[in-house]
């Protein structure tokens, strides 16, 4: 483990190798789990603000899940999660001609119709953080349905921290990724 600043960082993250192969998972890490991605408070209003963008991207069941409970609900911890439809899709994913599941907000945000990318968390996969009263824990969670990214991550030479570049700077500022670097350059020789 390693400190910076107000996060303690398991070193997994810089001694792992990671990188998306949508073509292989299909994006099941938005498919299955036991409940919706984590969401912040201050990510609600984001969320519903975006909906009438995005809305015609949504399933049916989906936008039936989104009438009745609303975009984010809390799970058995008492944490607001993303809504799922039927205890599987999160509320916000839409397939591609391939039946690849995507996000409908990011897709959304790279047609320039958006400012809001999606939840910390779902950008941030596969590490996840946990508060506590003095510190966040971040930590690599590994789930089977990524192996393919474990892989290819091995195969390109990808650690989890470099993957995670541009989310772990959305969260926690180019300062804090920085130092985040030259601990992964320590830890490594």
């Amino acid at each position: 483990m390693l400190q910076i600043f107000d996060t303690i960082i398991s070193l997994d993250l810089l001694e792992e190798c990671f990188l998306c192969d949508l073509s292989a998972c299909k994006g099941i890490c938005c498919v299955e789990g036991d409940a919706g991605a984590p969401v912040e408070a201050s990510e609600i209003p984001q969320l519903e603000a975006v909906l009438p963008i995005i809305w015609n991207d949504l399933a049916p069941q989906a936008q039936a899940v989104i009438d009745r409970q609303g975009v984010v609900y809390r799970d058995e911890d008492g944490e607001f999660v993303t809504s799922i439809v039927k205890g599987e899709d999160c509320v916000f994913t839409c397939y591609d001609d391939k039946g690849v599941c995507k996000c409908a907000i990011e897709k959304a945000f790279r047609e320039g119709k958006t400012g809001f990318y999606k939840p910390i968390s779902c950008h941030l996969y596969p590490v996840r953080i946990a508060k506590y009263n003095d510190f966040m824990a971040v930590n690599y969670h590994r789930w089977q349905v990524c192996q393919a990214a474990r892989l290819m991550g091995k195969r390109e030479n990808v650690k989890v921290y470099q993957f995670l570049k541009e989310p772990f700077i959305r969260k926690f500022g180019e300062e804090w990724y920085r130092h985040l670097c030259r601990a992964a350059e320590e830890v490594v020789s």
